[in-house]
């Protein structure tokens, strides 16, 4: 998995009090469910919808072992791109910023009469660890990361354009070859002048907004999950640690979250919601000697039962007998099968 430079992860890190946006829906967290929230249409936007916006896409989380993978979206007015976002607020690649300013700065976007609120709309697809490593593990016709990646930034898109946003211009930070990915998207919105190119996140202001919404909205979601295994048998008047205190980053190369995950690991069960049991991180410890408990499974490839349905039908050269075909009403759904056949 793809993970940032040694000299970001500290940037990676969780603000000590993350602001908690509305994109945080705590009980889907927990549950490790994936989910959609999308922002009211500004008024500036709602009242004029023949306003032509631009809009970005950036994603927080790709590499982690702990936590979802969180895609974030902002669109506004394409008169204020430049301006509101770089001039006036001076946004920029969520790694680059420290935790705390691009908390306050999700803050901003959320707080109503604030110039960013007033102008700009935004939406997060919360991808759970629970899910990501479903679609990564079926045993049959795997679901990648970078196809999870694209459908939620599709989907993110989709959403904005159902709510009548007159959207002319899309920004999206590259997954995988830049040129393949923009012709997909180009054939899906093809009214739509679209960019798509690496480091997109400090080249467009708009995808470096969509990154502040991903990664805060990440940063939180860690939170919520941290507090479930806190709260759990914790004296009511101990303070409780956060999760950027208890596992880091959620980056496999952070000591603190190789440690948590060591020190909360069930021999059967591995860890909660909160992990991507499809990462190498896990996986491992699962499978090191002494630390796992190993299951065998019933082997499904017995012939007797993998039998299909379809073995029990009956085909239409097997219904002639001799040279007299059976009456075409007696056979119509087919003939009795004997019970030696079962």
């Amino acid at each position: 998995m793809e993970e940032p430079e040694s000299q970001e992860i500290t940037q990676e890190v969780p603000a000590q009090d993350v602001f908690i946006a509305p994109s945080i829906h705590e009980n889907d967290i927990l549950a490790g469910v994936s989910y959609t929230h999308c922002s009211p249409v500004p008024e500036v936007i709602k009242d004029d919808l023949s306003t032509e916006c631009v809009l970005g896409v950036d994603e927080a989380g790709r590499g982690p072992v702990l936590g979802p993978m969180v895609y974030g979206l902002l669109y506004l007015p394409l008169t204020q791109h430049t301006s509101l976002l770089a001039q006036t607020h001076h946004f920029d690649d969520s790694k680059v910023l420290k935790p705390q300013v691009r908390s306050n700065l999700m803050q901003a976007i959320c707080t109503p009469d604030t110039d960013l609120y007033q102008s700009c709309g935004w939406a997060t697809r919360v991808m759970s660890a629970r899910d990501i490593s479903s679609g990564m593990l079926k045993p049959a016709g795997v679901y990648n990361l970078n196809a999870q990646a694209m459908d939620a930034t599709i989907l993110l898109i989709k959403d904005v354009f159902a709510q009548g946003v007159n959207v002319k211009e899309i920004y999206i930070d590259t997954i995988g070859k830049a040129d393949v990915y923009q012709k997909k998207l180009e054939r899906i919105f093809p009214t739509t002048m679209i960019t798509v190119a690496e480091k997109a996140d400090s080249l467009y202001p708009c995808v470096s907004a969509a990154s502040v919404c991903a990664k805060v909205t990440r940063d939180a979601a860690l939170e919520v999950s941290h507090q479930a295994y806190s709260s759990s048998g914790a004296p009511a008047d101990e303070p409780k640690a956060s999760g950027a205190d208890a596992w880091g980053s959620g980056y496999p190369s952070s000591a603190k979250t190789v440690n948590w995950l060591k020190g909360h690991m069930d021999p059967l069960f591995g860890w909660g919601n909160e992990c991507r049991m499809s990462w190498g991180t896990a996986k491992d410890m699962l499978e090191a000697k002494g630390n796992g408990i190993k299951v065998e499974w019933p082997d499904t490839n017995d012939d007797e039962q993998a039998r299909r349905m379809t073995d029990f039908y009956i085909t239409a050269s097997a219904m002639e007998v001799d040279d007299e075909p059976d009456d075409e009403l007696a056979t119509w759904y087919g003939k009795p099968v004997p019970a030696s056949t079962f």
